[in-house]
């Protein structure tokens, strides 16, 4: 009987997961979607102009000649945007007209207009792509959009001023930072249901998760602080201090 050998995949620098960005292998579901190597990579800023003249676009840069080639309507105050998986979507909140606009990337042009709660802010999209959430920053609850239809499944009551969004890397369960009610909310995302609710510092602002969902991490921005999460028990094992009003906060990955 032949023998087989198992053997372990060490990170290689030139092959990147299309869906988390990170060295190949990741722990994406679908795993190991690598960049195809003739890539025109972009970069999608929203422009939400200042408080007394609000704007309502996105703009496309290309990275390539770091030029502006395209301005996307949207709704008014937009301030995140999330892109799909595989790249052809591109979901993007507006903060004071309370809708979603989604955009196709090809042409550059909003294919949908969905109505959420009030003050969407935050959005995330599943690694599988099938599922949008987003948080309504004005009345506390969480949207999931169906992706394949573009239309609001389930409206999920969360923390105070829900604002960033992280879904693990297998999609089962999203993390929500409350700001005003210093906690994160971790809904099971087959459910729609919030299963635990976590408490750390003052006004949490995002999370992040690890790729290979060990760990979250959150910003406090009034106590200068990120919390670490354990996923597996859904309590805080740490507090790292040192920070001044931290808010954005990404995982990365150094290939060797």
């Amino acid at each position: 009987m032949e023998n087989f050998k198992k053997f372990k995949f060490k990170s290689n620098p030139s092959c990147r997961c299309h869906c988390c960005g990170f060295c190949c292998p990741c722990s994406c579901n679908p795993p190991f979607i690598p960049v195809p190597p003739n890539c025109n990579f972009l970069v999608y800023v929203t422009d939400a102009g200042q408080l007394a003249t609000p704007d309502n676009r996105v703009s496309v840069i290309d990275t390539g000649t770091n030029t502006i080639i395209a301005t996307i309507p949207v709704g008014t105050g937009p301030l995140e945007v999330a892109i799909s998986p595989n790249g052809t979507l591109g979901y993007v909140p507006a903060f004071l007209s309370n809708n979603v606009t989604v955009f196709n990337t090809a042409t550059n042009t909003p294919i949908a207009t969905i109505l959420v709660g009030v003050n969407p802010l935050g959005v995330a999209i599943s690694p599988n792509g099938t599922l949008a959430y987003v948080a309504n920053h004005g009345d506390n609850t969480v949207s999931v959009i169906n992706t394949a239809t573009n239309t609001v499944t389930a409206t999920i009551p969360v923390g105070l001023q829900p604002q960033g969004i992280a879904f693990t890397p297998n999609g089962a369960f999203a993390y929500v930072a409350n700001e005003n009610s210093n906690n994160v909310s971790v809904i099971n995302t087959a459910t729609n249901t919030v299963i635990a609710t976590i408490p750390v510092g003052l006004s949490p602002d995002q999370v992040t998760i690890l790729p290979d969902g060990t760990l979250a991490y959150v910003t406090n921005q009034l106590d200068n602080t990120v919390s670490v999460i354990d996923i597996a028990t859904n309590f805080v094992i740490d507090t790292i201090s040192g920070f001044n009003g931290p808010t954005g906060i990404k995982t990365g990955t150094i290939c060797q």
